[in-house]
């Protein structure tokens, strides 16, 4: 079953996608958001050319466990998906997932112009592969 992970920002989406078996996920690209049918079209665009069948969104919240205004905006954000997909959308735990990416990026030596280029799609790819590794147990 292959799965689409998502990092709901207000200026990008970070993408990514499982391999076809569930296994591993991969940072596909960053949608720079601009209008909501735009941005909804690359995604729908995104599930039938890679034949997505269940997407997970990372629900950023508190340290607390509550939901701030960002995690209001990306529940918003998935109604929205809900009317446009006709596929089953999950949430996901995102705390810290952009600290790990961007961890991961400075010890890749990558640059912080590339960082800034690619951290939403490495942030996907880290919220969808801590769904994976949370599922095969």
């Amino acid at each position: 079953m292959r799965i689409m992970g998502l990092d709901v920002g207000e200026k990008n989406i970070g993408v990514a996608l499982s391999d076809p078996m569930g296994w591993t996920a991969q940072g596909l690209e960053v949608i720079r958001r601009q209008h909501n049918d735009k941005d909804f079209a690359r995604l729908q665009e995104i599930i039938k050319e890679y034949g997505v069948e269940k997407i997970l969104v990372g629900l950023p919240k508190n340290m607390n466990d509550t939901l701030g205004p960002q995690g209001e905006k990306v529940l918003a954000f998935i109604e929205e998906l809900k009317a446009r997909v006709d596929l089953p959308i999950q949430t996901w735990d995102e705390r810290l997932s952009s600290v790990a990416a961007e961890k991961l990026l400075i010890q890749a030596d990558v640059s912080r112009k590339k960082r800034k280029q690619v951290i939403d799609k490495l942030a996907a790819a880290v919220i969808l592969q801590c769904y994976l590794d949370a599922r095969a147990k």
